[in-house]
């Protein structure tokens, strides 16, 4: 319990810490990785393995253990053959969120963002541009910014380091061509990238 009260609000260590010991995962917090907040796998051996980034912070991590514990539940209520991110998914993450979403362990300012959100998840917080930008505002201060804040024509280098010209807004997305090549790139509203002075 004591490594879990470093990465989540209090009030959801003790909840959380029961779920893992009811459902036998083993946990393991690791370094960042770019493409994915955390994961679920189930071992040959048939155990339970969920992966977490250590930079989260503590209201993404609850988010991304509890979606990754919701899979695990999914998988076993209704068979291997459901679509990872499906109703069942979806149902199963509401269910154990449900009980976290309260005003003593989340802020405020996010509840109305996560009720949101909850109606109907994604299969990644950060295709939810509110709720990955609601989320953003707790990580600690960054040189970065958000790509719907850059003026259209902007250059800016993205998470590759490719340097790109910020293009006009298709429906949700920003149409952006790499400097070097001319391909055209969409990126989410969301998306944190380095300005570069002209």
């Amino acid at each position: 319990m004591s490594v879990l009260d470093k990465y989540l609000p209090h009030l959801a260590v003790a909840p959380l810490t029961a779920l893992l010991e009811q459902y036998h995962v083993h946990l393991k917090i690791v370094d960042e990785r770019k493409t994915r907040h955390g994961d679920y796998r189930k071992n040959p051996d048939g155990s339970h393995a969920i992966t977490i980034n250590a930079n989260l912070n503590t209201y993404r991590f609850l988010i991304t253990l509890v979606h990754e514990i919701a899979h695990l539940v999914a998988f076993q209520k209704y068979g291997r053959l459901i679509k990872p991110h499906g109703a069942e998914w979806k149902h199963t993450f509401q269910q154990f969120m449900l009980p976290f979403l309260r005003p003593d362990i989340f802020p405020n300012d996010l509840l109305p963002v996560l009720a949101r959100h909850f109606k109907s998840p994604k299969a990644s917080s950060d295709t939810d541009a509110m709720m990955s930008v609601a989320l953003k505002s707790y990580d600690p201060e960054t040189d970065k910014s958000y790509i719907f804040e850059l003026q259209q024509g902007s250059i800016f280098l993205g998470p590759s380091g490719k340097k790109f010209q910020k293009g006009n807004k298709l429906r949700k997305r920003y149409r952006c061509v790499e400097i070097i090549s001319g391909k055209v790139y969409l990126f989410q509203p969301n998306a944190q990238v380095e300005v570069l002075k002209v």
